[in-house]
This record gives C-alpha cells, structure tokens and sequence, in this order.
C-alpha cells in the first residue's frame, strides 16, 4: 500500500484511507485525535480486541452492531453480563461471534470498573502511556513500541483480556495517544493541532 492516498479532494491521505470506502470518513474524522471521553475508550480497546485476527474494516462495517449489542459499551451495563448473555451474543450475526473475544469484553468491563475506581478515570490510565516528546518515533510499518508494549503488560497485570502489544498500538494510534498520520496527511496537522489544546487526563487527575 503506499504511504500516502490523493483524494478526490485532491488533498493527500494516508495510504490506507483509501483502501476501502467507509475508511476516508473514518479516518478524516476519528483516527488519530485525542479522546479522552472514558466510554469511546472502552469502545475501542473492546473493538480493537476483536479486530485480533481480522480487519479493521470487518470490525467497522459492524461497530453499530457491537453497540448495540453491547449497550453502548456501557461498561457496568455489560459487567452484569452472564452465560446466557454470551449465548445470545454467540447467535448475534451482527458482530464477532468469538467466544473467548465475547467473554473478554465483559471480564474487561469488570476490570474497568476497577480502573475507575483505582484511577479516577480509564482516561487517567490511558494517557499515563503517551509517549514523552523526547520518544524515539517508530517507523509507520511498526505495529507495536515501548509504549504499547509497557500498556499491555499493565492492563493483563491488572486483569484484563484479549490486550496484547499490538491491539495496545492500535488502539494508541487512533485514539490520538499517538500522531501516526503519514508525513504530508492533511490530517497529520490536524491532529497534532487537537493534541497541542487538548489537556492531558494523565496530568489533570481525569477530570
């Protein structure tokens, strides 16, 4: 795939916003800027688990499924979840129907639930994980760091599931813990823009 994609708009992208229709808004809107709202971080790091294995676009064309199925990734909704919420979840052919994956979501909101309690905010953790400025920044062919690396270990350290190195990059990548937009990506300035007003959780206590 090349590293950089012409839009009609005939700005450059990266080279994977144009592999496959729905990513262009996806990425121009959502990949790469930083959130800190604790539901779409719970979101993510559910989706990215099942996306273990599959494609982006697979997990995308059913994000809407999964919300539902998930009541918004509502994580206290979701921690109260039993056998026969993982069996009506495993007929559900709007998302994934991995089993261990359908598990490790509801083990996972578990753990949140400690997260918020211990931390404040899953937001509060997260950050704690942005690499520093003087970071050595990876080549953008890399799917794991330092960093994804030392967040994987702390979040199965602390119980969660279905979290490994490169799930913990990805889910860095677009929620702006990182700016991997590709060198001239329009958005690569934009979303270096949002991370220079946006306080860090990590540093303001989650609030």
């Amino acid at each position: 795939m090349s590293k950089e994609y012409l839009a009609d708009d005939g700005q450059l992208r990266c080279g994977w916003a144009g592999s496959a229709p729905e990513f262009l808004a996806y990425h121009d809107q959502e990949w790469g800027y930083p959130v800190a709202d604790d539901r779409r971080l719970f979101e993510k790091i559910c989706l990215e688990s099942f996306q273990s294995g599959l494609s982006w676009r697979t997990i995308l064309a059913k994000r809407e499924n999964f919300r539902a199925a998930f009541h918004d990734f509502d994580w206290d909704r979701v921690a109260e979840f039993g056998p026969p919420d993982v069996e009506r979840l495993l007929q559900d052919a709007g998302i994934v129907r991995h089993h261990g994956k359908v598990e490790a979501v509801i083990n996972n909101a578990r753990r949140a639930q400690e997260m918020v309690r211990q931390e404040g905010s899953l937001a509060a953790f997260f950050w704690r994980f942005e690499p520093g400025p003087d970071a050595q920044v990876p080549p953008q062919t890399a799917s794991i760091t330092p960093q994804s690396i030392a967040l994987s270990k702390e979040l199965k350290k602390r119980g969660w599931k279905f979290v490994g190195p490169t799930t913990c990059f990805a889910f860095m990548q677009a929620m702006g813990l990182v700016n991997d937009h590709a060198e001239h990506c329009i958005c690569r300035a934009q979303a270096a823009r949002a991370r220079a007003s946006f306080q860090s959780p990590a540093l303001s206590g989650g609030e």
